[in-house]
């Protein structure tokens, strides 16, 4: 046996490493967490249920449930990667939680990037969940699932920068509600549940621009339609995406 054999060998893990321990530690916390599965997994399925067996809103030609969702798919990318990851991230900042990761061996932008991936693993679930809910309703989903990844991930670029965003600008106690009433006003107003042809023009040409609106409408078109990647609805996301995330980079706050 060589001299140093057992000689300590200090230092810290390799990042890739670091980075999916994080993330397993933020998915398990997020779905510990009963609010946040209230708010991530029983809402959107309750809706998809509910406005699916019960004729409440004109939905027009077909299936309800062909339409509702595609829409229910993006309030759950929505509830998650904007919403959940608000709260908690504005909680953990209020904390001293991101300050004292920040001082820790993983680079802060490691940790973003573990949060990133957590939203995209819940993610997984939820329309996982949701898709088998909404084949037992009677769902009949067209389309390539290349165009709805896609969608999906820019969606979700979207959202996460808004949420961090908020959270790294905000009081926990302001994003905590302000996250919450801007998912209920994208819920109403965002072309989830409520086709956007209800809506007056002028208003409705508003409404087209925001990142739900745009998610709903691209699921829609691909899982109802068939179409190919609806590129104007890609665009609106890729948007708000270079602009959130590049918000959050220049003004997010540890402290």
């Amino acid at each position: 046996m060589s001299a140093g054999t057992f000689a300590p060998r200090p230092g810290a893990a390799p990042v890739s490493r670091m980075i999916l321990a994080q993330t397993a530690l933020e998915t398990r916390m997020l779905l510990r967490n009963g609010e946040q599965l209230l708010l991530t997994v029983i809402i959107p399925a309750l809706l998809l249920v509910l406005f699916s067996a019960v004729d409440i809103v004109d939905t027009g030609a077909g299936k309800p449930v062909d339409f509702l969702a595609p829409g229910v798919l993006a309030l759950a990318v929505m509830s998650t990667a904007f919403t959940g990851q608000a709260i908690a991230t504005g909680f953990d900042r209020r904390y001293g939680v991101l300050k004292r990761l920040g001082a820790s061996p993983l680079p802060r932008w490691a940790l973003m990037a573990a949060k990133t991936l957590s939203v995209l693993v819940t993610e997984v679930l939820q329309i996982a969940l949701l898709t088998v809910i909404a084949l037992a309703l009677g769902w009949s989903p067209q389309g390539n699932p290349l165009s709805v990844a896609a969608l999906v991930l820019l969606g979700t670029a979207a959202f996460s920068g808004l949420g961090l965003l908020m959270a790294g600008t905000l009081k926990a106690e302001a994003t905590l509600a302000a996250a919450n009433l801007v998912f209920l006003l994208l819920l109403v107003g965002g072309g989830v549940i409520v086709p956007l042809d209800k809506f007056p023009d002028s208003v409705r040409s508003v409404l087209e621009l925001l990142p739900i609106s745009a998610l709903s409408d691209g699921l829609r078109e691909v899982l109802r339609h068939g179409a190919a990647l609806p590129w104007g609805d890609a665009a609106v996301l890729a948007a708000w995406a270079v602009l959130g995330l590049g918000a959050a980079a220049r003004l997010f706050r540890w402290e």
